[in-house]
């Protein structure tokens, strides 16, 4: 389902406080803090980014803004692994593919903060993994 020129990006994490986990979280994995926490009004959300000094896929840590927030109830539960997600050079291809193995597309693609408006796209697949696809260049304003 995942293209072969998809490479992970991150690994997301959800916390009920970025500001005060971000520090715990970066001792136990050895990654530090690469971001500010950036707040995204449209997935109502704040994130914040930490990379391990030898690469690899960075930690998203992803904090609920306001009781909407789509992980506000499992942050309420104490939150925990949400994501995984893959940067793809052709998201329409990799959404087709997703629905091709049965994998239910959760939100259509939208322009993250967090990624300097290059668009994000939620799948759910059968397997019960949340995986978000990001588009690694800025698509034309075309909608799906």
């Amino acid at each position: 389902m995942i293209a072969r020129d998809a490479t992970l990006d991150h690994v997301g994490f959800v916390v009920t406080s970025i500001a005060e986990q971000r520090e715990e979280f970066a001792r136990s994995t050895g990654a530090e803090p690469v971001s500010e926490i950036i707040h995204d009004p449209l997935q109502r959300v704040r994130v914040a980014f930490l990379a391990h000094p030898n690469g690899g896929p960075r930690f998203e840590l992803v904090e609920p803004f306001g009781e909407r927030s789509p992980v506000a109830a499992f942050a309420a539960q104490g939150g925990g692994l949400h994501h995984l997600c893959y940067a793809v050079d052709d998201l329409p291809a990799q959404l087709a593919a997703a629905r091709g193995c049965g994998a239910s597309v959760l939100r259509p693609p939208r322009p993250a903060a967090a990624f300097a408006g290059r668009r994000i796209t939620w799948v759910l697949t059968r397997q019960r993994l949340l995986v978000e696809f990001l588009e690694r260049a800025a698509a034309p304003s075309a909608e799906f």
